[in-house]
């Protein structure tokens, strides 16, 4: 066996394991119908905001002030590059022919022009990056989502991305075929941290709006998969707007026009007087 092939049955392996916990974790039936594990679940999310506070965002906290913004906007194309690759692949099985275009293109304009996928020139070029993995593209196809699941360190899934996650998803990341172990581990580290360090600001707004943070993250990731899904099929949701919140803080208001001095009014013109 390559090692390669060993890799993926490992993959595979593990992923499995992890499913069938799941299994055994929710015979007892929650309230929620979709959410069957959820005393399961919400000790998963504690440990990973446990993980969270006392590993991940100081390490993200660090990373985003101590290494330059074009550096790090250059570490977020090349992941982003390996990304593209699968939603190239995505989006030829669920038979989006226009977005496969796209897609492929983008790829090789990233990679030939970009030098490696380091410069986004294919954004600059208008050609968008559109996301698919294969959990979408289950759903593309009518496999339905399942009960909802909180993965240790991965966060929200549900039973259908789970699968897609531990199998395809996991067998077709490029990382994966990096054949150094440092290299490879490396790269998976920096992936993690560069992804938390773009969700910091989104993190604090979480914690300052939601009052149940589980029941929020729940609805949230739900939602937005199913908007991901339903994206250009028929009669599927419509797009979602394009979020343009300013999270910077709002300039200062512009100063009052100078008041006009009551001992000194502006001269208007004069009242008639009538005529005799």
């Amino acid at each position: 066996m390559t090692l390669a092939a060993s890799r993926v049955v490992r993959g595979l392996r593990a992923g499995l394991l992890v499913l069938a916990a799941l299994a055994m974790a929710g015979c007892a039936t929650g309230p929620n119908p979709r959410d069957p594990f959820e005393p399961f679940n919400r000790e998963v999310m504690r440990f990973n905001d446990g993980l969270d506070r006392e590993v991940l965002e100081p390490v993200a906290v660090a990373y985003r002030d101590m290494v330059p913004r074009p550096v790090r906007t250059g570490v977020g194309n090349v992941l982003g590059n390996f990304t593209d690759v699968w939603s190239f692949f995505n989006s030829v099985l669920q038979l989006k022919l226009q977005q496969s275009v796209d897609m492929g293109v983008r790829v090789g304009v990233n990679t030939l022009l970009g030098l490696g996928g380091l410069l986004d020139v294919a954004t600059e070029m208008g050609i968008e990056r559109r996301s698919e993995d294969f959990g979408q593209t289950l759903g593309r196809w009518g496999v339905p989502p399942g009960p909802y699941v909180v993965l240790p360190l991965l966060g929200p899934s549900s039973m259908r991305d789970a699968t897609a996650t531990f199998t395809l998803n996991r067998v077709m990341d490029p990382v994966l075929y990096f054949r150094e172990p440092s290299v490879r581990w490396s790269l998976y580290a920096l992936r993690g941290v560069n992804a938390r360090a773009d969700l910091l600001r989104i993190s604090s707004v979480l914690d300052d709006v939601a009052l149940d943070r589980y029941i929020f993250t729940r609805e949230a990731y739900l939602q937005h998969r199913v908007a991901e899904i339903g994206r250009d099929r028929p009669g599927g949701p419509p797009p979602a707007p394009a979020d343009d919140f300013d999270y910077r803080d709002p300039p200062d208001p512009p100063a009052a026009p100078n008041a006009v001095p009551m001992d000194n009014p502006v001269p208007g013109p004069r009242p008639e007087t009538p005529s005799p």
